[in-house]
């Protein structure tokens, strides 16, 4: 990649920079004026001068952190000043903004006086719930945060010191427990004794390392008591009494180097020199002390980590400081302490021992991705970063004193699976309906990847028991080569050994003998996944059944209808998508199923949402679709969905539904209460169910939806039949997709069980 044209080309564009302000609440009409501003913002500021802690109720600023800087150590191209620095602080917000959902002003200072500094930042504390100082010079920056912590009582945190130092220690945790050693006994070399290299040998010291053990290198060579040039009170610390021992020298039986400094400063032979299963954090950028490629040729034992993307194991800052904001601003915390600061290198080196999404291998290419030598940090788009760092941050917070604003955290995880996206918040609230009482979910595509690694999740949250159909040779191969440890924990059946498979065609055949099946077809169709599962089902050997991902609709829903069959109330079956937008939760029907439905289907359709719906926990609100509003045309079409409103109504008198409607007056409650103030959906919040007058409308309008709209869908789920089966529709799907699916399925299971 030619990096000067397309970064320049990046960040100019049409609209130059990488952030803006985009606002919160509406300001379309005179009265969002009004309210917005004089006079109506008058009444919140009353509040604040009444009690100050609602300026957290009224305003934005627990969620607004300052990226202050005064460029005299911007990355690595030193001291370029204020205004260059600038692109580099909105980068900062930008990272912010999408690994944790904080907003960022950046504010590049023109001083380099510290005290000057320091005024200025002090000044700001009314405006803003937390402080990141960026890209400050050493020694100057510890004494800009020291001071600001002391005077402010806002998070002040610069990251440049305590980001690396968390995450380098969090990889420091789990390379000592891969190597068998006790971080109490090790022998540490450092080389850089700046912002980060303090910071981190400080941290390292928190986390365990006896300062004893420590031998510490700057730009002038050994740091040692007595030593004149280039020393300040921070190397003092970590001064020893012997002034005379070299960087080689060091070297030789050292457990762990850590290195922040310059390129191509170690050699093999000083690897080479190191104790057995040595530990090197070469984490100088852009080129590390020693190449990832020389360090293993030295020494094939040894555990690295770098700055690198490009190689395994890369120190990103990215993985502390959006998390430990997030979690200190949540508890409106007073600062990010040590005890803060180490409950999140520990969260982070626990997380990284935990299965790793098959979404996040897919985002970085590999095939695999397991605690070891070569992944001890996890990867900054791993999502789960955030609900384990910022609660682990939120705790410690609360522990030590400093959180003014406790919360519950289980309430709090949930919270923060909001910001990940409103589907994560949904799927959540179905799984933990679902692990109160798990069912057998039998799964006839057991040996597709995205299957099996959902297998994993589901057994890991407890929310069914899988049945994989396939080659048990053949899924174990796959199980082994994700390095997933779930054999023992799924039953496996191979169709073609399955004791009772005579018994499976026989009862097929009897189920549709009388609709044009012989007894040799029935026995051969019993061996196809989806038949063979389906059975399982109708028989009760399995609760419900997932499948889909790599078969046309058709050809899986055929067989659960012939199968398994409809609930004897219902005349036809239909499809429903719950569609999830950043701040709602629209339901289509149907969307998968029937082609051309009569108003009578259409009625059935809308009642069977309804209920589905109901389910969810959310209260139906219908819209009947069609191109005319209220008979304002007298086409058939119309006409037809105007009859089946009416169909509903007669069935269902206390839901809420009204129709036909256009689809815009049907999600904008202006739209009905100015004009349609007669609709029983008048003085609502809109529709949330909305029923498409055929297939091809409502297929094309959550494709679109989906692809233009960037809208999260659940579905297709199959409403009517006897008992749970829900089929996704070929293509696109990862795990997660399984599970929801998987979760709404042991939720029908359990309300079938109720019932009975």
């Amino acid at each position: 990649m030619n990096y000067h044209e397309e970064s320049l080309k990046y960040h100019s564009g049409k609209r130059p920079g990488k952030i803006e302000v985009t606002p919160t609440k509406p300001c379309i009409t005179q009265r969002d004026l009004s309210l917005a501003y004089t006079p109506g913002v008058a009444e919140p500021c009353l509040e604040i001068k009444k009690n100050p802690s609602d300026v957290f109720k009224y305003t934005a600023k627990g969620n607004l952190v300052a990226v202050v800087s005064n460029g005299t150590a911007v990355l690595g191209l030193g001291n370029i000043g204020p205004l260059a620095a600038k692109p580099v602080m909105e980068g900062k917000g930008v990272l912010f903004k999408r690994f944790a959902d904080i907003d960022v002003f950046d504010l590049e200072i023109n001083t380099t006086d510290p005290d000057e500094f320091i005024q200025v930042v002090k000044l700001l504390e009314p405006t803003f719930g937390g402080i990141n100082l960026e890209d400050i010079k050493a020694p100057e920056c510890f004494y800009i945060e020291e001071q600001l912590k002391k005077i402010m009582n806002i998070p002040v945190f610069h990251d440049d010191q305590h980001g690396t130092a968390i995450i380098s220690g969090a990889g420091l945790l789990n390379a000592l427990e891969i190597a068998g050693k006790k971080i109490d006994e090790v022998r540490l070399v450092v080389s850089g004794a700046g912002a980060a290299g303090i910071a981190c040998t400080k941290f390292y010291v928190s986390l365990g390392v006896k300062k004893e053990n420590i031998i510490m290198f700057d730009s002038h060579g050994l740091v040692y008591k007595g030593r004149k040039k280039g020393m300040n009170p921070y190397k003092e610390e970590f001064a020893i009494e012997d002034k005379d021992i070299t960087l080689e020298e060091a070297m030789k039986g050292a457990d762990v180097f850590m290195g922040v400094s310059v390129a191509n400063l170690l050699t093999r032979d000083m690897i080479h020199s190191m104790a057995d299963k040595p530990i090197v954090f070469a984490m100088a950028n852009p080129d590390p002390e020693i190449t990832y490629e020389e360090a293993k040729a030295a020494r094939d034992d040894v555990i690295m980590a770098t700055g690198r993307s490009d190689y395994p194991n890369q120190v990103n800052n990215v993985l502390g400081f959006p998390f430990i904001f997030r979690g200190a601003l949540d508890v409106q915390a007073t600062e990010i302490n040590e005890e803060m600061k180490v409950a999140a290198a520990k969260a982070l080196a626990a997380l990284a021992k935990e299965p790793v999404p098959y979404a996040v291998m897919k985002a970085y290419r590999t095939e695999r991705l397991e605690f070891g030598p070569e992944y001890i940090i996890p990867k900054p788009f791993d999502p789960r970063v955030l609900l384990w760092e910022a609660t682990a941050v939120a705790k410690a917070a609360m522990d030590s004193g400093v959180a003014t604003h406790p919360i519950d955290l289980d309430e709090y995880r949930e919270k923060l699976e909001a910001r990940l996206g409103l589907s994560r918040t949904v799927t959540r609230v179905m799984i933990n309906k679902a692990r109160k009482a798990p069912k057998k979910i039998v799964f006839p595509e057991g040996e597709n990847e995205a299957i099996i690694k959902a297998c994993e999740i589901i057994v890991d949250e407890g929310i069914a028991h899988p049945i994989l159909l396939g080659r048990p040779n053949k899924i174990k191969e796959t199980m082994e080569h994700m390095r997933l440890n779930l054999y023992n924990a799924v039953d496996i059946i191979h169709i073609k050994n399955f004791p009772r498979l005579s018994e499976y065609g026989d009862k097929l055949y009897k189920l549709r003998h009388r609709k044009g099946l012989v007894l040799q077809e029935a026995h051969s169709l019993i061996r196809n996944p989806i038949y063979f599962g389906c059975m399982m089902v109708n028989l009760g050997d399995a609760d419900g059944l997932v499948a889909g991902i790599t078969q046309h609709y058709s050809e899986t829903i055929r067989p659960a209808i012939q199968v398994i069959g409809k609930r004897p109330d219902v005349h036809k079956v239909a499809g429903v998508y719950m569609i999830v937008l950043p701040e709602r939760v629209v339901f289509f029907a149907d969307a998968t199923v029937n082609v051309e439905p009569t108003a009578e289907d259409l009625a059935e359709i809308a009642l069977l949402t309804a209920r589905e719906v109901k389910r969810f926990g959310y209260e139906p609100r219908v819209a009947m679709l069609s191109f005319s509003n209220f008979g304002s045309s007298r086409h058939p079409l119309a006409e037809k969905v105007r009859k089946a409103t009416e169909l509903v109504k007669q069935r269902s008198r206390e839901l809420i539904i009204d129709g036909e409607m256009q689809a815009d007056t049907a999600v904008t409650p202006e739209i009905i209460d100015n004009l349609y103030p007669f609709s029983d959906l008048a003085g609502k919040e809109g529709a949330n169910v909305l029923i498409f007058p055929n297939l091809e409308a409502g297929n094309i309008a959550y494709k679109l939806l989906q692809r233009l709209g960037n809208a999260q869908t659940i579905g297709p789920i199959l409403l009517g039949m006897r008992k749970p089966v829900h089929l996704l529709q070929l293509g696109g799907y990862n795990e997660y997709d399984v599970v929801q699916m998987t979760a709404i399925a042991v939720i029908d299971a359990q309300e079938i069980e109720v019932a009975v």
